[in-house]
Parts: C-alpha cells; sequence; structure tokens
C-alpha cells in the first residue's frame, strides 16, 4: 500500500530507467513480472508510475547481485503482493547457501594445509600414472597404509568416482598415480573433516578443473573474495528492500 509521501508524484517509465541506464521497455518488463507494483494509466493509456516504484526498482537491482535474477525477483514477487514473510524466507535461504559455500571454502583451505608441500606439488608428471613400476605409481595396499585406512575404503571410494585409479593390464591391478594419490589424500582430509562423501565430490571437481592443488590454491583467493563481494551484495540488498518496505508501510509505520 502506498505512503502518504507518494501522493501526487508521477513519474514516467523514463524517469525510472534513466537513473540504472536501463530501457523503459525494461521498467515495462519489470512491471509485467511483478518486480514492480501495478502503475497507474492516464486517460490515454501511457502508465504513470510514482516514487513508490522507483524504490522497488532500486530494491530488485540492489538484490540482483546477492540473490541472482531469480531469487530477487520471487523476493519482489512476494513483497508486493504482501507476502513478506515469504520473502524473508527466500532471503534466508540465500544467507544459509553463502554459509555452506563459506563452510565449503574453509574445508578445501584446511585440507591443503594439512596435506603437505610434497602433495601440493607433485611435480611436472602430476595426471599421469606411468607404469606399475614407476615412482609416480603405487597400488591400493601401500597407498591404504599410508593414509591409515583400509584398501576397502579406497575401493568405496573408487565406487562413487572420488578416486579413478586406472588398471595394471596384465595384473589387473589397481595403479594409483600421483594425481590419483593427491586426491585420496585430499578425500581422506575432508573425510577427517566431517564431509560427506557426496559433499567432496564437486570439491575434487573444482580441483581436477584446476589442474592440481596448486593452481586451485591461486584460484581460492579469487573464491574467497567473490564470497566476500556476495556477503556485502546481500547486506546492500537487505538495506535497500528495508527501505521499500517501509516506504510501503507509509509514514505512520515508521519508528
Amino acid at each position: 500500500m502506498e505512503g502518504k509521501s507518494q501522493r501526487g508524484v508521477r513519474l514516467r517509465p523514463v524517469d525510472l530507467a534513466r537513473p540504472y541506464g536501463l530501457s523503459t521497455q525494461a521498467v515495462r518488463n519489470y512491471e509485467e513480472a511483478g518486480v514492480l507494483p501495478a502503475a497507474e494509466r492516464t486517460a490515454s493509456g501511457y502508465r504513470t508510475y510514482t516514487p513508490l516504484h522507483a524504490r522497488a526498482l532500486a530494491a530488485f537491482l540492489a538484490l540482483l547481485p546477492g540473490h541472482g535474477h531469480r531469487t530477487a525477483t520471487a523476493v519482489m514477487r512476494a513483497v508486493n503482493r504482501g507476502a513478506a514473510d515469504e520473502a524473508f524466507l527466500l532471503i534466508d535461504e540465500s544467507h544459509a547457501q553463502l554459509l555452506e559455500d563459506r563452510r565449503t571454502l574453509r574445508a578445501v583451505e584446511n585440507a591443503l594445509r594439512d596435506l603437505g608441500p610434497e602433495a601440493r606439488d607433485p611435480g611436472p608428471e602430476a595426471g599421469e600414472s606411468g607404469p606399475p613400476g614407476s615412482p609416480a605409481a603405487t597400488f591400493v595396499g601401500p597407498l591404504a597404509d599410508q593414509l591409515g585406512l583400509r584398501p576397502a575404503t579406497l575401493r568405496k571410494w573408487e565406487a562413487v568416482g572420488l578416486v579413478r585409479p586406472r588398471r595394471d593390464p596384465l595384473t589387473g591391478y589397481r595403479v594409483y598415480g600421483e594425481a590419483d594419490v593427491r586426491d585420496a589424500r585430499l578425500v581422506h582430509q575432508l573425510r577427517r573433516g566431517g564431509y560427506l562423501l557426496e559433499q567432496i565430490a564437486p570439491l575434487l571437481d573444482q580441483v581436477r578443473a584446476a589442474g592440481g592443488l596448486a593452481p586451485l590454491e591461486a584460484a581460492l583467493t579469487d573464491w574467497n573474495s567473490r564470497l566476500a563481494a556476495r556477503g556485502r551484495a546481500l547486506l546492500a540488498g537487505a538495506a535497500e528492500l528495508d527501505a521499500y518496505l517501509r516506504e510501503r508501510e507509509g509514514p505512520e509505520a515508521q519508528p
């Protein structure tokens, strides 16, 4: 519901669009999508907006960086139909996802620290299994002994795709190359940190996509920066949404 401060003030679509470099069509699209409250129409059919609509647009654009388009749109739709609790739930879910992402990052950082330098930088042949007798290769028993595990545990990790040893064509034995040993060490550290196998799989995908742990370490700085930016964006979005909610409630609802 519009507050008294909005009465008598009328804005054109271009007045909303210009400050953000948007087109007037974008403003109309946001209204049709429920991001903005419904506009009034003149006798000739032209849309007229108010400062409340401008505040709604500012809130939506501020929500985008932290929540993404889908959630930001859902938040604004919920607010505009009077379902603020639904909007707050969506916001809580975004914060919960950010917290989970931070925990994932911390788990990777801790695992890298605990692995030691020899596992982080296995050398130029990392990722190559090599022949069974080469220094780059080991078998399930010796590797299990190194990690203090049972061979059955390594086989279980293999069954779910966390480690991918090749098979020796003559003996059929599992052969773990340096990349396989790296993955096994990382899985071991994450399991010790309380992570489930299904939670570890996407982390290993990150390691493999980066080409190893050493490149991943450099990527962690960027990952951390992006999480910090997302957290800051969530704060900025919350401030603008709160201003919009206060504007909708009107001066009588102000403290």
